[in-house]
Parts: structure tokens; sequence; C-alpha cells
């Protein structure tokens, strides 16, 4: 007789597998890195003029403003039609996109383009820790959850890699064809969320997805009446039913927070101007090499926290996360104060690169994957897609914020007292996660919940 597959290996399989359009996803975040400079070259834009200061501003920042409008959008259809469905859906727009990014010779399109990879991405963010959350169990929840800052960070590292030693066309028609794999693997072989179907009463089908991601080997029935019994004692929740509640407001409370420290520790101004950041700080590598290091660095560092995570806890690694990051921060911000004053710094030009790899890795660490890990695990299933807009939207304006203006920052006041006020929101960050953030590690939503009351 055939074995029918264990459950830990296929729940990985499937959070693995939908992930892939995580890794499409971070190629969107750092596109920006190589092909910025190109678009300001006369010589290798593909429009009939260079691109301006506030035209490179809007094509970074046009996407998080996307990202913006994606969770509503998205965690609305995941409501609807499904988590699995509504990944798929996610997909459709890299694809288009990039394709229009290849051949558009307009910069208008460019924008149309950037925007709409934006919604698909505030999608990505959204439903993906939706889904995450709902195939994993207790004790593999953080594991699993984290795996999309994995692909993410792959999908970084693969863009810094490609972009400088290619043509604009190749690179977007290359970035094009993974959100095609994604939609044919993802299609063929992953189930919906069994909490969605049991949410719609689609018992059988919500017995045969659970199954599938447990195993055949394993008795399901007490947990399916543990994820009935929680649905139907909820009921059908709105926006307003997390406001009327103190756990659930507390909760979103939280996760909006850490999704703005997230945006507002630099993160997006490392990935934006990874090359810039090198120019500016006097770094003898060349910028194209040196965002390779640092994108190896994001994708290497990345696997440490699915393995620790659920052995230390959300909240340690959260505090590691942001001191370090802020300790980073400083040292960078003071490099380039030196530098910008004309000091003397030529014996520590390699300093801005062990800053920002520590920052990475410092991210990598706790405030890169744990804000959706822990918006995937701490609201019930009734106001789960609200909560999860409403934390990825909020995050996201802070990250249109940030890509839109860090740029003419840094012309008025240099680069060095940017990343100092970068440093100044980690800092903050270290009170918030000692007295604020509730440990979530192994717990069930209602014991999380409990814990907020």
């Amino acid at each position: 007789m055939k074995m029918k597959p264990k459950s830990l290996n296929f729940a990985y399989v499937v959070v693995l597998t939908a992930n892939i359009v995580s890794f499409v996803a971070g190629t969107v975040l750092t596109w920006t890195s190589p092909v910025l400079d190109r678009l300001g070259n006369a010589t290798t834009t593909p429009f009939d003029h260079p691109v301006s200061l506030d035209e490179r501003s809007w094509i970074s920042s046009f996407f998080p403003l996307g990202a913006i409008f994606g969770p509503f959008i998205f965690g609305f259809l995941a409501d609807q039609i499904g988590r699995k469905k509504t990944l798929i859906i996610s997909g459709i727009p890299f694809v288009v996109c990039y394709y229009l990014l290849a051949f558009s010779r307009h910069v208008v399109v460019y924008y149309i383009a950037r925007f709409f990879l934006g919604i698909a991405l505030g999608g990505v963010y959204t439903v993906i820790p939706m889904y995450a959350g709902e195939i994993a169990d207790n004790s593999n929840r953080g594991t699993l959850g984290s795996m999309m800052n994995v692909y993410l960070c792959f999908g970084l590292f693969f863009s810094y890699c490609l972009g400088p030693f290619v043509n604009l066309m190749t690179f977007n028609i290359i970035l094009g064809t993974f959100p095609i794999i994604f939609l044919v693997i993802f299609t063929l072989i992953a189930p919906e969320s069994p909490v969605y179907l049991l949410s719609k009463n689609d018992i059988r089908g919500a017995k045969i997805a659970l199954q599938k991601v447990r195993g055949y080997n394993e008795d399901i029935n007490q947990e399916l009446d543990m994820i009935q019994n929680k649905i139907e004692e909820d009921g059908k929740g709105s926006v307003i039913d997390i406001f009327k509640s103190k756990p659930l407001t507390k909760a979103l409370g939280i996760t909006v927070t850490l999704g703005v420290i997230q945006q507002f520790s630099g993160v997006i101004a490392v990935f934006f101007y990874a090359q810039t950041i090198f120019e500016q700080a006097g770094s003898s590598l060349k910028p194209e090499i040196c965002s390779i290091v640092i994108g190896s660095v994001q994708f290497l560092t990345s696997f440490l926290t699915p393995f620790l995570v659920d052995r230390w806890g959300r909240k340690l690694l959260l505090l590691i996360s942001a001191a370090g990051m802020a300790l980073s921060e400083i040292l960078l911000g003071i490099y380039c104060l030196l530098h910008d004053h004309h000091y003397d710094v030529a014996s520590i030009t390699f300093l801005p690169i062990i800053c920002l790899m520590a920052y990475i890795f410092m991210y990598n660490f706790g405030y890169g994957p744990l804000p959706w890990v822990i918006m995937g695990e701490t609201f019930p299933p009734n106001v789960k897609s609200s909560a999860s807009s409403i934390t990825a939207a909020i995050c996201w304006i802070a990250g249109f914020i940030i890509g839109k203006y860090f740029e003419p920052l840094v012309v008025i006041i240099g680069i060095g007292p940017a990343f100092l006020i970068f440093s100044g929101i980690c800092i903050l960050a270290v009170p918030f996660c000692l007295f604020l953030v509730v440990e979530t590690k192994g717990k069930s939503v209602q014991e999380i919940l409990r814990d907020l009351e």
C-alpha cells in the first residue's frame, strides 16, 4: 500500500509553495536599486529623457502607495472567495506589470505598473500570514509564518544580483516569469484554508483540506471541532467588532505599531537606495557589489529566525532586533556625518558596509518577519482579514512616506542625520516590545487574547 504523506512535511510544502509569491514580492522591493540610476542616465534610460529627482521618487513610492490599497482589496477577497483563490489572483498583476516595465517607453506607464505591483504586494503581505497561520498548528506556527521573510529575502537577493548585469528589458522579463511559476504550482498542489472552509460551513471540504496538511494518518477530528467551535462562538465579525473588544483593540494596536516601527526603522531606505547609500558614504567598493553583499547577508540570515522563533519566542527576538538596528544605524549615521563634513575617514571606509550588514542581520532577526507572524496568529477568524488589512495598510502608509521623502530628506539634511532619526525609532521600539508586546509562542488565539485582557 502506498504511504500517505505526514502532516509536518506537507504543511511545509504547502506554505513553502505559497511563498513563491513572497519571493516575487521581494524582487519588487529592491527593483529600484539597480534600475533608478539607469533611468537617470541619458544613455541607458528607455525614456526620451533621463528621469528627474521627482520622477525617481515617484517611481519608488508609487509601489508603497499601491500597497496601502492592496490589503483592503485582497483582505476582502480572502473572506469572500477564499485564501487560495485570492493568492492566485494576487499573482496576476506581477506578471502583467513586469512585462509592462519590460517594454514600456513612458514614465507614466512605470508609475502605473509600480502602483499595481504595490497593490499585489499589499495583498501578499495580508493574505500569506493569514494562510500560513491557518495551515500551521501551534507548534510550528512561528516557523511557517516566518518563511515569508525567507522568500522575501531571496527575492531581494536575486534582484540585487541580476539587476546590475542585464539590460532593463531582460531584467523585467526574467522577473515576470516567477509569478507564472507560482500560479501553476500553487494552483495544482495547495488546499484551501480549512479555517476559511469551516467559516463557510463547508465541513467536508475543511476536513479534506485539514487532513491533507496534517497527514492522512493523523486524527484531525479534535482540531476540526475546536476550529468550528471557535468560529461559532465568535460569529461574524467586522472592523467595529475589533474596537468593541479590549483585547482585540490592544492586539490591533500592537500589530500596527510593530508594522510602523518596521518601516520607520529605515528598511525601505536600505532596500530602495542601497547603491546610492554606498556611493554617498564614500565606500571604495562598487555600489552594485555592495548591494549584492547586503542581499546575500539578508538572504542567509533570514534562515535564523524560523529556527529560533518557536524556541526563544517572539518578544526576545524583537528586543534584540530593535537594539541591534539602533546601534548599527547610530554608527552609520556618525560615519556619514564625518564623511559629509570632510573628516578623514579613509581608514574606515569599510564601516558603512559593516553597519548595513549588521542592520540587515538584526532586521531579519526580529522586525523583518515577526510583525507579520504576530499579525497572522493574534486574531480570531471572524476579524482576521479586517485586522490584517488595517495593519498592512498602515504599514505601507509608513512605507510610502519613507519611499517618497527619504531621498529629498537626504538632500536637505544629509544621509547621516537621516539614519540617526531611524536609530531613534529603533531605540523607542525597545521599551515598546518590553512592556506592551505579549508573547505568542505556542499559544492559541484564545490564550493570546486572554493575555491581552
